[in-house]
């Protein structure tokens, strides 16, 4: 027998599951709430139906910060995901090993929302019969507000992605194997409500029409013509107009773009990622004090139960 609260509830499956959520970088220069790669960084949930209550553990990223409760967002995405199944567990115990930094640009919401719905669709017997990757997507882009971190964070890759009314849409795009990044990643971060507080109400058509030339350039560049990836990663929208929240990030991806290297501000930021396609040493070495700097491959898995 096993001990207490660790017996077979009917319907879920005995557990306990494993599943692996990506870090991701949104936007990606001119991709503005479009675009999303999932990353190599990634966060790991491991999930059991018991017979009653709810434990939440977070070991890393989070850890001594977070609420420990129904109000944690992982615990939110799995509620949401279970009541879609019409499957409501009497009790969850949850433990999350974070990896990915907290508001930094890097999908961190992202991947917990994702993993939550992931997790709580494999906790159900059938459970990915009942709830395939559009209404996960559906639901993640809910309860995130966009789809373009949610989007490479379910179904990996470089995925371009959108939302019309109520219908959520994503389109998986190819990267070049030649194409990895660096993260150069700040000691603190900035809200993504804030981040996007300083955005304007309207921009100009000519502005416009630039982040559109260069966004659908960057689909071509990470596809197989990395050689555009300087050009295609200038952004005309929302980049300098965060500099207030974010100057040394700006300043970094101004220093790194003036020696030609593609780096752009990743998400809401204040993360910076640089593109590279030969060896990375170099710009690894321009990292500024203080700051983590990640080697990252690039365009990899989405969400992965582990088994």
């Amino acid at each position: 027998m096993g001990a207490p609260g660790e017996g077979l509830v009917p319907g879920f499956v005995r557990g306990p599951v494993t599943v692996e959520v990506p870090a991701t970088s949104a936007n990606l220069g001119p991709g503005f709430d479009c675009l999303g790669l999932a990353l190599e960084l990634s966060d790991t949930l491991v999930g059991k139906v018991i017979d009653e209550g709810l434990e939440v553990h977070v070991d890393g990223e989070g850890d001594g910060e977070v609420l420990l409760d129904e109000s944690h967002l992982v615990v939110r995405a799995m509620r949401a995901a279970f009541e879609l199944l019409d499957h409501r567990p009497p009790g969850l115990r949850l433990t999350c090993t974070n990896r990915i930094p907290h508001s930094r640009g890097l999908g961190s919401s992202s991947a917990a929302i994702v993993g939550g719905i992931v997790l709580a669709r494999a906790l159900v017997a059938a459970g990915t019969d009942l709830l395939d990757d559009d209404l996960a997507l559906s639901l993640a882009n809910r309860i995130e507000g966009h789809p373009d971190n949610v989007a490479p964070a379910l179904l990996g890759g470089f995925v371009i992605s959108g939302q019309d009314r109520e219908t959520v849409w994503a389109q998986s795009s190819p990267v070049d194997a030649s194409v990895s990044a660096v993260l150069f990643v700040p000691p603190g971060g900035v809200r993504t409500d804030v981040a996007r507080g300083l955005l304007p109400e309207t921009v100009p058509h000519a502005d416009a029409a630039a982040n559109s030339g260069r966004a659908a350039l960057l689909v071509s560049a990470l596809g197989g013509h990395p050689e555009h990836l300087l050009r295609a990663t200038e952004d005309f929208l929302h980049q300098r107009q965060r500099e207030p929240a974010m100057p040394e990030s700006l300043a970094l991806v101004a220093e790194l773009r003036a020696q030609g290297i593609p780096a752009v501000v990743s998400g809401a930021g204040p993360t910076v990622l640089a593109f590279v396609t030969e060896d990375a040493d170099d710009v690894v070495r321009r990292g500024p004090a203080g700051w983590r700097t990640l080697r990252q491959r690039v365009g990899g898995r989405g969400a992965s139960v582990l088994m």
